[in-house]
């Protein structure tokens, strides 16, 4: 649970934390880096983290405040890249944590950004319309100071959408005087945005699943899969999935979990949610335990909810053959490693759900050029730099003898250090 010190939220720095889970992975990488070692503690820092104060005068009149952060973790191989998440369990914590992973990410794909990530700690379905609008408005405007097109470009993630991105770049076009499309990506199409970026996230979980899935002997077609999380990423990934061939036999959301041997229909249940049911509540699934979910016998498994998910005990128990991130950092170091034991695959989220960022930079340089590919352009070469991401990383695991994570952070740690060696210090 959150504290609170002179009005600013913060999580303790448990082992379980998301910061402290980065910062592991930063020790686990620390020996594979050669003279770069030198600068890993730059990789233990923020480059800066910006908490703001965001009033907003509610429907009935009164004046409601809520905390809003922005974090940039580094900048050395570009500018700031990374979503902005509404929730009610945002923290400090978790936005530098998010940051420090988007860094990671980016780098591991090779895409000439930084990582940065911000949130506003609150409900969204509290709201109404209009205070939805103000508070993204009004969070904006605080955090204008260190956004741009060529500063920092925040994105959607979670409980955000394109609306929420157009209202942001709308509020920095008027701050500035000018129209600034390229501030923010996942925007509608008609302003700017990019075909292809909705579905980027989940479309990328299933193609680093599918070519993971072949080095490991088996297909997608016929494979049991299990989907933590029905939202934009989730429920993506389990429609590509089921259209691939395979039987998704298991699902879980808010409201909970549910599981049908014989498979669930995805696109009546991504209906049946998108109308306002829960799948919970979905004809022809059977609800079960949270506990009962997790041990659902699959072949692919893929957590696409929040932070530290697959826990110890999860991992020990979990039934499957390959797990594959789609969330920010579900995996915590101790269930990394008895998944290793176990000899089930993981597919980290630096790689696994890097499809959303990938169009993002593929929207951001269309916003540049005033030049829009085609959604099978966009496709094709998202498709083509995951699948060389992925093989560099398999390649680099079975050099060094280490996991895919590990060898996921080798790469990205290796150019961001290597960068940061060459551009040296100022002043």
């Amino acid at each position: 649970m959150a504290n609170s010190i002179s009005g600013l939220s913060y999580v303790p720095n448990t082992p379980s934390s998301p910061w402290q889970v980065y910062l592991q992975q930063v020790d686990r990488v620390t020996p594979h880096l050669g003279h770069l070692a030198r600068w890993v503690e730059t990789l233990k820092r923020c480059k800066r983290v910006l908490a703001v104060d965001i009033p907003i005068n509610r429907d009935d009149g009164t004046v409601a405040h809520f905390e809003g952060f922005r974090a940039q973790h580094n900048l050395s191989r570009g500018p700031g890249k990374g979503g902005v998440r509404f929730h009610p369990d945002v923290t400090i914590d978790e936005v530098m944590a998010l940051s420090a992973w988007m860094t990671v990410k980016n780098a591991a794909v090779n895409l000439p950004y930084g990582g940065a990530k911000g949130g506003i700690r609150v409900d969204p379905r509290q709201l109404t319309r209009g205070e939805l609008e103000r508070l993204t408005r009004r969070y904006t405007s605080e955090i204008g100071l260190i956004i741009g097109p060529d500063k920092d470009i925040p994105a959607p993630d979670v409980n955000t959408n394109d609306q929420i991105m157009a209202w942001m770049m709308d509020t920095y076009s008027m701050n500035v005087g000018a129209t600034a499309t390229g501030v923010v990506t996942g925007k509608p199409i008609a302003l700017g945005g990019s075909l292809g970026r909705r579905e980027a996230t989940g479309r990328g979980v299933y193609i680093t699943a599918r070519e993971t899935a072949r080095s490991l002997g088996f297909d997608i077609a016929g494979s049991r899969v299990v989907v933590q999380g029905f939202g934009n990423v989730g429920g993506i990934a389990a429609r590509l999935f089921k259209a691939a061939g395979a039987t998704v036999v298991g699902l879980q959301d808010v409201s909970g979990a549910v599981a049908n041997d014989a498979g669930i229909d995805v696109d009546a249940a991504l209906e049946h949610v998108a109308s306002g049911g829960t799948l919970r509540d979905f004809k022809g699934v059977t609800p079960v335990s949270e506990s009962e979910f997790w041990q659902i016998k699959s072949d692919i498994f893929v957590p696409a909810a929040l932070e530290n998910q697959l826990t110890e005990t999860r991992a020990s128990h979990i039934a499957t053959r390959l797990v594959v991130e789609g969330a920010n950092g579900p995996t915590t170091p101790a269930a990394d490693d008895i998944l290793h034991e176990r000899g089930i695959v993981v597919v980290p989220d630096v790689i696994a759900n890097a499809g959303g960022v990938t169009v993002s930079y593929f929207e951001w340089v269309q916003d540049f050029s005033s030049f829009f590919w085609t959604e099978t352009e966009i496709n094709d070469r998202l498709e083509r730099i995951l699948v060389e991401a992925l093989k560099a990383v398999v390649h680099t695991a079975e050099k060094h003898k280490v996991s895919l994570r590990t060898a996921a952070f080798i790469i990205a740690c290796t150019r961001v250090l290597a960068a940061r060696e060459q551009r040296g210090l100022y002043p």
